[in-house]
């Protein structure tokens, strides 16, 4: 019983001292570029997305600002916010981003973002998605 207890205890202590090693997502040195690099020819202020949604990747102020209808990023919440929903593809295949295949509605077609960097805008966002 007693390592049992021993076990269970190392085993909290793994977890807890784990959980703090996750790293800080900078907004200007990880997320930024990401979004120059893939995102920022259609929602640059004036192209295909931005002109459709009202939705610019340009400045962190108007990524916050989100779209014509409303904020796309819910600080600290990446699964509530639309920007993950939307590059993740875990929402209507004709919304995705970037667009895709016959059923999109926009008619871009940009470079999708890799897992990794998904992961990273939705690590991001679940830690508060600072303007770091």
């Amino acid at each position: 019983m007693n390592n049992r207890h021993n076990l269970m205890s190392l085993l909290v202590v793994a977890l807890l001292v784990g959980a703090g090693c996750t790293r800080q997502v900078s907004f200007s040195q990880d997320i930024k570029p990401m979004l120059n690099a893939k995102c920022l020819s259609c929602h640059d202020g004036s192209g295909e997305g931005s002109a459709k949604s009202g939705f610019s990747v340009q400045t962190y102020d108007s990524l916050i600002m989100g779209t014509k209808l409303g904020k796309v990023i819910v600080p600290g919440d990446a699964v509530s916010s639309t920007l993950y929903l939307l590059i993740a593809h875990k929402a209507s295949p004709e919304i995705h981003m970037p667009p895709h295949g016959g059923q999109s509605l926009a008619k871009g077609k940009g470079e999708p973002l890799t897992e990794g960097e998904i992961d990273t805008i939705k690590l991001w966002i679940n830690q508060g998605a600072k303007n770091n």
